[in-house]
């Protein structure tokens, strides 16, 4: 009986610590990715705009027709994961294309999407095709977005706080919001949150 006992225990241990090796080796390798894309910040190329209006909570800015590669997740990291994939090579031209900034999530016929922008130096007739059915190259048309931005941790919770605060304003300076919030980042998961860059944006009426 004793045996028994110590045959279950054991086993159970065991398994325990695959369990746990399992989600170490996870752990591992999203670290790793996030060590990779730490190490080129300071080259990234950021969507290029013009404050058109500013004050104490947000600004209004113009951004010009823009590419992005967009991708729908259920989670940020398995959205993350494609896009990296793309620029990181994965795409018919197997070329290597340098991250931008800022990564954004939105909302899309019921379904939580995610960009990446492109690169300045393409343009649609030359942006390399995916290979990943999942991914997909569109252009943004330009427009008007007003933006707040905010440091801390890139959370639910923040980001939920923020929206918020942003809409509210929006509403009171009767600026009409035409289109679902936008979450951006700017910073990998290693940046001390007080240095961090988030925002939030909606698409406001051009006449704003």
């Amino acid at each position: 009986m004793h045996f028994v006992l110590l045959w279950i225990t054991s086993t159970r241990d065991s398994l325990t610590a695959q369990l746990i090796l399992k989600k170490m080796k996870k752990i591992l390798s999203i670290l790793v990715l996030n060590l990779i894309i730490t190490s080129n910040v300071m080259a990234y190329e950021e969507a290029n705009y013009e404050v058109v209006k500013q004050n104490k909570v947000y600004e209004i800015r113009e951004y010009s027709d823009r590419l992005v590669i967009e991708t729908k997740t259920s989670d940020q990291d398995s959205g993350f994961r494609k896009l990296f994939k793309y620029i990181s090579g994965d795409n018919k031209d197997k070329k290597e294309i340098k991250m931008t900034t800022p990564v954004t999530q939105t909302e899309k016929n019921g379904n939580m999407t995610m960009q990446f922008y492109i690169p300045t130096e393409f343009s649609e007739s030359n942006v390399p095709s995916p290979n990943n059915s999942e991914v997909k190259v569109l252009n943004i048309k330009g427009g008007y977005y007003a933006a707040i931005i905010y440091s801390g941790r890139a959370s639910d919770s923040n980001y939920i706080k923020h929206k918020g605060i942003l809409e509210d304003q929006l509403k009171k300076d009767k600026i009409s919001i035409i289109s679902k919030p936008i979450r951006a980042t700017y910073n990998s998961p290693f940046t001390l949150p007080m240095l961090r860059r988030n925002e939030v944006m909606f698409r406001v009426n051009r006449n704003t």
